[in-house]
């Protein structure tokens, strides 16, 4: 059985930091680009980043760029460890975010989600 476990999140101040993490386990993750989601209230659901697997290329959504880093690392091909530092966060990156795994900008996999308020 797949699974896609966020933690991480909570409650922080504007320009405070967070690091999300995402363990995905039950399958081999080889060939999968790994990335980041976000949903606002009231919102479609967004990219953020996401980190390529053939050769560790990054992307980011252009308002994070600069504050947030994307990483990964695996113990094996069956276990995979995704991360988001999240620095300097404003309010609007209050959201419910999702890591994914898939390939070709389609995503088969989708984490529970975490809870991200950026508040004072």
């Amino acid at each position: 059985q797949v699974q896609l476990v966020e933690s991480g999140g909570g409650l922080v101040q504007p320009g405070g930091s967070l690091k999300l993490s995402c363990v995905g386990s039950g399958r081999t993750f080889s060939g999968y680009d790994w990335a980041w989601f976000r949903q606002a209230p009231g919102k479609e659901r967004e990219f953020v980043s996401v980190i390529r697997w053939i050769d560790g290329h990054t992307s980011y959504e252009d308002s994070v760029k600069g504050r947030f880093t994307i990483s990964r690392d695996n113990d094996n091909n069956a276990k995979i460890n995704l991360y988001l530092q999240m620095n300097t966060l404003k309010p609007e990156d209050t959201a419910m975010y999702y890591c994914a795994a898939g390939g070709g900008d389609v995503y088969k996999y989708w984490g529970q989600r975490t809870q991200v308020t950026v508040s004072s």
